[in-house]
C-alpha cells in the first residue's frame, strides 16, 4: 500500500556515565582518579534511499531509538559510542517537527539528524582540577534527544499528469511508460500516485499520474488534497482533459482553478493540454478543439509519440531553466539548557547540565553548596525563576533535590527538613 505520510517518535541515545574509580595499585600509594568518560549516544538519522518509493516501510513501526553510549572504566577507560540509527527514506521527503520545518531531503544520501545523542559524562579523571585534586564522583550522561517527526513525501517528478476523474489519465501513462496502472471505466479507479519512466532518443524523464480532481479538491473535497502536493516538484505538467465529455472547456477551467488556488506558482510552470479519447469524437482526426495541444488515442495509439517528443521538449527547456535541486535542512539554536515550569505550588528546573551540577554537589559541604549557587546564579536559573513568578520561600526542584528559593541572599548550608522530593537545602 502505498504511504505519503507518517508520525515517526525518535528518540536518540543517551550518554553514558563517567567512571569514578581510584587508582590503587602496588607501590603507587598517591594513584589519583582514573575514571574514564562516558560514550555519546548514538544519533537518529534520516537518510534518502534510492531503492525506497514510499513511507511504508516506517508506517508499522514508527518508534525508533538508537543505542546509548557505555559508562567509563576505571584505568581511564572511556565508555563505547553508542550506535547510531539510520532510517532510510525515500527522495522528496519533507521534514517537520512541533516548531516547523526540519528539512526537505531531495537528491540520494541527503540527510538530516533528526535527534542528536546526549554527551557522555565526564569521569572523575577529566573533573579533576587544582582545587579538587581526588575528586570522588564523576558526571553522569546527558539524554538523548527525542522528537515526534512529520514526514511527508512530494514525488520528484519531471511531468504531472493531472485531470478530472476518469479523464484518462492512467492509461495515457501507460501508453508513454512501462507502468501498469489500474485502468477501468469508473471515477477514482486511481487512489494513490504512479510513477513511470517514458524515454525518447534525447531525453528520459519520470511521469507522475496523481489521483483525480474535483471542483473544491484544494479545499478537501474527494481525494485531491491528498495528492495535490505531489505535482509541487513537477517541472511540467499535463492537463488531462476527456474530449469525450460534455464540456472540455469547462473541465479544463476546473482543473486549472483547483491547481491554482493550492499553488499559485503552478499556474506559471510550463504546461501542455492533453485531450484524450480522441477516437470518440465525430470529427476525428480533422484538427484538436480549441484550447487543446495535442490530442491522443488511448484505445488506437494515436498521438502517444507526439505528446512523448513533445513533453520531452518541454522537460528539456524546464530543466534548463531551474537550477539543480538541492536538499535542505534548517539550522536552529541548540536546546536550552535549562527549562523553568510550575509544578503545583513549587517550581521544576528541569535540563541535563544543571540536573548535573546537582547531583555532583554534596549538600553537607557548605563550600560546595555555595559553588553551586554561584554557578546557578550565572547560567540565569535565580532570573528564570524570577520570571516565572517564584517569590522568597517557594520551593524549587532539581532533579531529586528541593530547595527554598532565597534569591539575592547567600547560602547558610544548613540542612533544612526533608520534603518529598528528597531533602532540602536553602538556596
Amino acid at each position: 500500500m502505498f504511504v505519503d505520510r507518517v508520525t515517526l517518535f525518535v528518540k536518540a541515545g543517551d550518554g553514558g556515565p563517567g567512571g569514578a574509580s581510584i587508582l590503587r595499585e602496588p607501590f603507587t600509594p598517591r594513584g589519583g582518579p582514573d575514571g574514564g568518560d562516558g560514550g555519546r549516544g548514538g544519533n537518529v538519522v534520516l537518510r534518502v534511499d534510492p531503492s525506497v518509493f514510499d513511507l511504508s516501510g516506517l508506517a508499522d513501526r514508527p518508534h525508533h531509538r538508537a543505542g546509548s553510549g557505555g559508562p567509563g572504566r576505571r584505568n581511564n577507560r572511556h565508555g563505547a559510542k553508542g550506535a547510531g540509527l539510520v532510517l532510510p527514506v525515500p527522495d522528496g521527503t519533507v521534514v517537520r517537527d512541533a516548531r516547523g520545518l526540519v528539512a526537505d531531503l531531495v537528491g540520494k544520501g541527503s540527510e538530516v539528524v533528526a535527534a542528536r545523542g546526549g554527551r557522555g559524562g565526564r569521569g572523575n579523571a577529566s573533573v579533576a582540577s587544582p582545587r579538587n585534586r581526588v575528586p570522588r564522583v564523576a558526571e553522569q550522561g546527558e539524554p538523548g534527544e527525542e522528537a515526534r517527526l512529520e514526514l511527508e513525501l512530494r514525488l520528484v517528478a519531471d511531468v504531472g499528469l493531472v485531470g478530472l476523474p476518469n479523464a484518462g489519465k492512467s492509461t495515457l501513462l501507460s501508453r508513454l511508460t512501462a507502468a501498469r496502472p489500474k485502468v477501468a471505466d469508473y471515477p477514482f479507479t486511481t487512489l494513490h500516485p504512479n510513477l513511470g519512466v517514458a524515454e525518447t532518443p534525447g531525453e528520459r524523464y519520470v511521469v507522475a499520474d496523481v489521483p483525480g480532481l474535483i471542483e473544491g479538491a484544494h479545499e478537501g473535497r474527494g481525494l485531491g488534497l491528498e495528492f495535490l502536493r505531489h505535482v509541487a516538484r513537477c517541472r511540467v505538467l499535463l492537463y488531462v482533459v476527456d474530449l469525450g465529455g460534455a464540456s472540455p472547456e469547462h473541465d479544463l477551467a476546473v482543473v486549472r482553478e483547483e491547481v491554482a488556488a493550492f499553488d499559485p506558482s503552478l499556474a506559471e510552470r510550463r504546461s501542455l493540454v492533453v485531450g484524450t479519447k480522441a477516437d470518440l469524437l465525430p470529427e476525428w482526426p480533422s484538427r484538436p478543439p480549441e484550447g487543446v495541444d495535442l490530442v491522443v488515442s488511448g484505445q488506437t495509439g494515436h498521438g502517444v509519440e507526439a505528446v512523448r517528443e513533445r513533453v520531452a521538449g518541454e522537460v528539456a527547456a524546464a530543466r534548463a531553466e531551474e537550477p539543480p535541486r538541492e536538499s535542505f535542512v534548517v539550522l536552529r539554536p541548540a536546546r536550552e539548557p535549562f527549562a523553568v515550569r510550575r509544578e503545583g505550588e513549587a517550581f521544576r528546573v528541569s535540563g541535563p547540565r544543571v540536573e548535573r551540577w546537582v547531583a555532583e554537589v554534596d549538600m553537607d559541604d557548605e563550600g560546595q553548596v555555595a559553588a553551586l549557587q554561584r554557578r546557578l546564579i550565572r547560567a540565569g536559573v535565580e532570573r528564570r525563576l524570577a520570571e516565572a513568578g517564584a517569590g522568597a520561600g517557594d520551593e524549587v526542584r532539581i532533579g531529586g533535590t528541593a530547595f527554598e528559593f532565597q534569591p539575592d541572599r547567600p547560602l547558610a548550608g544548613r540542612p533544612m527538613p526533608d520534603t518529598e522530593a528528597g531533602g532540602a537545602e536553602e538556596a
